[in-house]
């Protein structure tokens, strides 16, 4: 019981403050690896082996992004990882894509022009970082 009102408890202040973040402050500065760190880190771990601070409280366990081409034949799949980061292919520990667990930072609508180009150049900049971490 005490796991999962930590988990609740982390993952709103999570999302909290990065619907904050993202709303409210222009991350065109930020590079991939700060990126990373801000969205990702806390489920994937600093290094992106799966074992952010957040990954021991999941039901499921947390991928190794650094083994994402390893484990498809040494090719990084940019647009399945793309669609994973947008919120556009389903992961249930990633929340919906009315709510991804990132907030709106990377949500690919479609309906807002501008949004969409600043959140494709986000998710580009989260795709060159994963790219140079990936390991054998």
């Amino acid at each position: 019981m005490r796991s999962r009102v930590c988990v609740v408890l982390c993952a709103g202040w999570l999302a909290g403050a990065v619907c904050s973040i993202s709303r409210g402050e222009d991350l065109s500065g930020y590079k991939g690896p700060e990126l990373y760190r801000m969205y990702c880190a806390s489920c994937h771990g600093v290094e992106g082996h799966g074992d952010g601070p957040v990954a021991a409280s999941l039901k499921v366990s947390v991928p190794d992004l650094t083994r994402i081409a390893a484990r498809r034949g040494g090719t990084f799949p940019t647009d399945q990882i793309r669609i994973i980061i947008d919120g556009r292919a389903s992961l249930p520990p990633h929340g919906t894509r009315d709510m991804p667990v990132w907030g709106w930072a990377f949500g690919a609508t479609g309906t807002d022009p501008q949004s969409e180009y600043r959140a494709q150049g986000l998710i580009g900049l989260l795709m060159e970082y994963l790219r140079s971490i990936q390991r054998n």
